[in-house]
């Protein structure tokens, strides 16, 4: 690399003259690029869920509240893994975003409750909704439909979550 190395590259420096330009276009960019490290985990333990964890509970019909989980659709091992796999990167996802997207300086007590109850809005839909996306997606992608529901469900959580995380949750403090 040429003296200076990579903090002077082009790419870096047109990166940084972009965050300036328009920062809350970068900082949603940026969200949704960290959402990833969330999004792999998401999709590690609802893999190793649906496989691995709770695959014997899978022939297990589960029907609770607003949740049906019949088991053409994954069952108790479904409902489960979705689970599981939600609050798993809602754990990642806060400790990223806190850090390195939105540069978070308020106390984690003040903001953790609004962190929870929009999580848990997020994740009433997320772990309610697949086994209807699945049961409609099934027949034509088969063994797929768990994954297809899971983009669906991490597309839903970007659309709760960026603006209760930028507006209320990870304010810094002025």
């Amino acid at each position: 690399m040429a003296k200076g190395g990579f903090k002077n590259s082009k790419v870096i420096t047109a990166i940084r003259n972009y965050k300036q330009k328009h920062p809350d276009v970068y900082e949603f960019i940026l969200f949704n690029i960290m959402s990833n490290v969330a999004t792999v985990t998401n999709f590690i333990v609802l893999w190793l869920g649906t496989g691995l964890f709770f695959k014997g509970l899978s022939a297990i019909n589960f029907h609770w509240f607003i949740f049906n989980y019949p088991k053409g659709q994954g069952g108790l091992g479904g409902f489960l893994s979705f689970l599981l796999a939600y609050v798993c990167a809602q754990i990642v996802n806060f400790i990223v975003q806190r850090k390195i997207v939105f540069g978070a300086t308020i106390q984690i007590g003040k903001v953790l409750p609004w962190y929870i109850g929009t999580v848990v809005f997020a994740g009433l839909i997320s772990v309610w909704l697949p086994p209807y996306i699945i049961g409609q997606i099934s027949p034509y992608v088969g063994g797929f439909a768990a994954t297809i529901a899971n983009v669906i469900n991490i597309v839903l959580q970007v659309v709760i979550n960026y603006p209760m995380m930028k507006f209320k949750i990870m304010k810094k403090v002025q």
